[in-house]
């Protein structure tokens, strides 16, 4: 039997990496498609926003429940399940007729995606616990989850030119079948005896926290922001957010323990993470809008120019890791996030040009991505490696939460600075001849690429200012909470106070239990 097991790990391994891969191009190779399925399905900048958000919202429901369901009803078992839902809903996406089905099919294919995504490093972790064996299979993992993000824009992009965007999402029923079978033939079931019950408080009052913010942004205008229903909105998210706190502080068993946020290294990291989806992830969404109607490309064309974007995102993560281990994360994580600001100053620069091109984006959009592949691994693996092994679980359902959340809120946020931005120039341009509501209905459409019936020349120029509105934004964001981080980390000079800090949050969650 002892031959077999080489035999099984890879195909535990296969399965775990051609899940990521899928997990990963649903991430990037959606929003290069955006502009089509609006033309083709008729939606509107906010049924766009919701095509993303539905996902990554219900990603952030299922994260840290799937866990505790997998130890208890085991790991291979939900993986399986999880995979074949992902192929189904992937199915309801590529037939929808209309946004509306779309937007609901995405959700249900965010939520089958949370619970794969978690589903893979815990099957990994116990199909590989041998420490060389370990690295390899997780740096495969990496490598291939990192590919489908790099490679999905030109993937998506490609998809809609040559076959139409329905096999962007259709794909996914082969590869889930083929992904099923490996797992089958691989995984080994692993339970934990000791699994936990589930936090349905804390996974229901995030969510809805979650999910009020991002629809206040989204929906705020269209009922004044200022308004009973959208105060209404505001203070049931609020009450969601504290009844979270209060539940995860009263329960024995919490999915969120707050005591690691007493870990300089650990809340330093974890701002990183949070920053990486309040600039670089969202931005990725409205990047191909700004290609397509700003600068006149196809989707191919448009494709290949997120390329930049995306590719150094892969490259330099290895790089990364020779920096962390030489200066320590603490100085690395806020100089990614300092990069990636600097490439935002720069592509707004590069859309203001008075010919502006690819040309002209490329410096910045380079610069970006070299920051996030910086950041990215090195968030991961300073988050984990800050708390012991017996912790490390929820360190990482942690930190995918808050990179989940963050994106969620700042699809929103960016799609709003957006249709400011272009609001704010049409109101200049035209000098009063409209009311406000006019003004903000034109500007949402040509936000979202629709053609309007005004001056073609007075539109463009609107997107543009919008987009460099979103760009500012975007630098801004990003070199506040660079600051935000390397101020946290603090200590990381000091290995003894961030041992001791960790002993603390130790005792602490001792006690809670």
């Amino acid at each position: 039997m002892q031959p077999l097991r080489p035999r099984k790990n890879t195909l535990a391994l296969l399965a775990a990496c051609l899940s990521s891969l899928m997990f990963g191009l649903e991430i990037s190779s959606v929003p290069a498609i955006l502009p089509a399925l609006e033309h083709l399905l008729h939606g509107d900048f906010k049924d766009m926003q919701w095509v993303m958000n539905a996902y990554t919202i219900a990603c952030t429901t299922v994260l840290m429940a799937t866990g505790t369901l997998a130890d208890r009803f085991g790991r291979k078992r939900v993986f399986v399940v999880s995979i074949a839902l992902f192929g189904i809903t992937s199915l309801l996406c590529g037939l929808a007729s209309n946004m509306a089905v779309l937007i609901a099919g995405r959700f249900l294919q965010g939520a089958s995606g949370g619970a794969m995504l978690i589903c893979q490093v815990a099957v990994l972790s116990h199909q590989f616990q041998q420490g060389h064996e370990r690295v390899k299979a997780f740096a495969a993992w990496g490598i291939i989850f990192g590919i489908g993000l790099g490679f999905g824009p030109i993937i998506g992009s490609a998809t809609v030119a040559l076959t139409g965007w329905q096999w962007v999402f259709l794909v996914h029923a082969p590869l889930a079948l083929a992904t099923i079978a490996l797992a089958i033939s691989g995984v080994s079931e692993s339970r934990d005896p000791h699994a936990q019950k589930l936090d349905i408080a804390g996974v229901v009052t995030l969510s809805l926290a979650v999910f009020g913010v991002a629809f206040y942004i989204t929906q705020g205008a269209d009922f004044g922001f200022a308004s009973l229903p959208a105060l209404g909105i505001v203070a049931a998210s609020a009450l969601c957010l504290t009844a979270f706190f209060v539940a995860e502080n009263m329960s024995a068993h919490p999915m969120f323990d707050f005591s690691v946020f007493r870990i300089r290294k650990f809340s330093g990291a974890l701002i990183g993470s949070a920053a990486m989806n309040f600039s670089f992830w969202p931005f990725m969404i409205y990047l191909p809008v700004y290609f397509h109607n700003a600068l006149g490309y196809d989707d191919l064309h448009a494709g290949l120019a997120l390329l930049a974007y995306t590719l150094p995102t892969l490259v330099v993560p290895p790089v990364a890791e020779r920096l962390a281990h030489r200066y320590q994360p603490g100085f690395v994580i806020p100089g990614g996030l300092f990069t990636i600001g600097l490439g935002f100053m720069l592509m707004r620069i590069g859309s203001g040009a008075e010919h502006a091109s690819w040309m002209t984006m490329l410096p910045g959009c380079v610069i970006a991505g070299v920051g996030l592949g910086l950041t990215n691994t090195t968030v991961t693996n300073t988050t984990t490696g800050a708390v012991s092994t017996a912790r490390a679980g929820m360190a990482s359902g942690i930190d995918m939460s808050a990179r989940m959340i963050s994106l969620a809120i700042n699809i929103a946020l960016m799609g709003f600075v957006l249709v400011a931005g272009v609001a704010a120039s049409l109101s200049r341009a035209w000098s009063g001849a409209q009311d406000a509501a006019q003004i903000h209905a034109t500007s949402a459409a040509i936000a979202a690429g629709h053609v309007v019936a005004l001056d073609g020349k007075i539109a463009h120029d609107a997107l543009v200012h919008g987009f460099g509105w979103v760009m500012l934004y975007g630098g801004v964001g990003a070199w506040l909470l660079a600051a935000a981080s390397f101020v946290t980390f603090g200590a990381m000079t000091n290995p003894t106070r961030s041992k001791l800090e960790e002993a603390r949050a130790a005792t602490s969650a001792q006690r809670t239990d």
